[in-house]
């Protein structure tokens, strides 16, 4: 007797059709064309992902950057200051502490400078 994949097929149309229900016209309805968006969709969520990493780092060091330069300093000299300190905070909390917390960033950057003079 053969094998009949009826119930097997039927699921994996409708896993595929609930994957793109809210899809425009025919990608929502149409099997072959609601794959090949899907097909597209995952790889742009994909690489969104990895993007958005990238974004919020700028952010943050966009942030870091205006606050240092309000207190005489560059971004630049600021991070080698903290390095050479052996200050092992990174850019997302120096930019919540230059939001949030200019007390405590002030201090950061004291610390920077203090590492930058010459000995």
């Amino acid at each position: 007797m053969r094998v009949k994949k009826g119930a097997a097929s039927r699921r994996a149309k409708k896993r595929v059709l609930k994957a793109a229900s809210g899809y425009w016209g025919g990608r929502h309805k149409l099997i072959r064309t609601a794959k090949e968006t899907l097909i597209r969709a995952r790889a742009y969520a994909f690489a969104g992902r990895k993007e958005r990493k990238r974004d919020f780092r700028a952010l943050w060091i966009t942030r870091i950057n205006a606050a240092v330069r309000a207190l005489g300093m560059t971004y630049n000299r600021f991070i080698e200051g903290l390095t050479k300190a052996k200050v092992a905070i990174d850019r997302k909390m120096l930019a919540e502490l230059a939001v949030s917390d200019a007390k405590a960033f002030e201090e950061l950057v004291a610390l920077a400078k203090k590492q930058l003079q010459p000995a």
